[in-house]
């Protein structure tokens, strides 16, 4: 069985991907500060079926220092990690002229330094092993911005960059490092959109609606599978057609 990290794996997008890898047969090691009843669910029923395919462990990814000691663990506890899915990401909107100085710390930390330094780690065993892939989460946020966003948007655009170039420093060791970057779609991170507001993004999309978590999901699984070996430093928008 391949062994993937999915960070943010309790709720939302992050619990969306768990559920569709376990569905596709990887054992898959879900990250979070803590664990939440849906997860748990998922875990039960995955462990019934396959035992051992599904683990939790809780750590707070904002602590850089002790992320080393982490993939030290995993590495110990799983052997050889074929998938990393950078998905944990905090989502404070406001005007930047009136953030507090600490929520703009806390964005950079969590959505862009913190996913940067596992990589790291992650990325030594994976060219140790001959090779694995990693799915960062954007969002188009990163190359339409969104007035309130601004910064959680600058964090995403960086994680697009970072995507191009590791994938061109990691490929001869056979490394994949994609990202996905999902439009407006319906979880917590988006509840404090008005309806109002959800149903303008939804009009002005190709599609006329939302994606789903789910149409997320497939798209990471797609790009963790044997069917994406070539593709590599690419940024797979779904979003309903919303920046087509």
């Amino acid at each position: 069985m391949r062994n993937v990290v999915v960070t943010g794996g309790s709720r939302g997008l992050g619990l969306g991907i768990v559920r569709r890898l376990l569905a596709a047969g990887y054992r898959t090691i879900a990250i979070a500060r803590k664990e939440s009843n849906p997860l748990s669910l998922v875990m039960e029923a995955a462990n019934r079926e396959r035992p051992g395919s599904a683990r939790f462990v809780a750590f707070d990814l904002a602590e850089i220092g002790e992320i080393a000691r982490l993939v030290k663990a995993l590495r110990h506890d799983v052997g050889e990690i074929y998938g990393l899915v950078n998905n944990a990401a905090v989502g404070f909107d406001g005007v930047l002229a009136l953030m507090p100085t600490s929520q703009i710390e806390q964005l950079v930390r969590v959505n862009t330094l913190s996913p940067i330094v596992l990589t790291k780690y992650v990325v030594r065993t994976m060219m140790a092993d001959g090779g694995g892939r990693i799915v960062n989460v954007a969002s188009i946020i990163g190359f339409t911005g969104y007035s309130g966003l601004s910064v959680y948007g600058a964090t995403k655009a960086s994680m697009l960059g970072f995507t191009r170039s590791l994938a061109r420093e990691v490929g001869r060791m056979g490394v994949n490092v994609n990202a996905v970057a999902p439009g407006f779609v319906d979880t917590e991170m988006t509840q404090g959109l008005a309806d109002e507001q959800r149903q303008q993004i939804a009009r002005r999309s190709a599609l006329r609606r939302l994606p789903d978590v789910e149409d997320v999901a497939n798209a990471v699984e797609f790009l963790l599978g044997d069917n994406a070996r070539s593709i590599t430093g690419t940024v797979l928008t779904v979003d309903a057609g919303n920046t087509a």
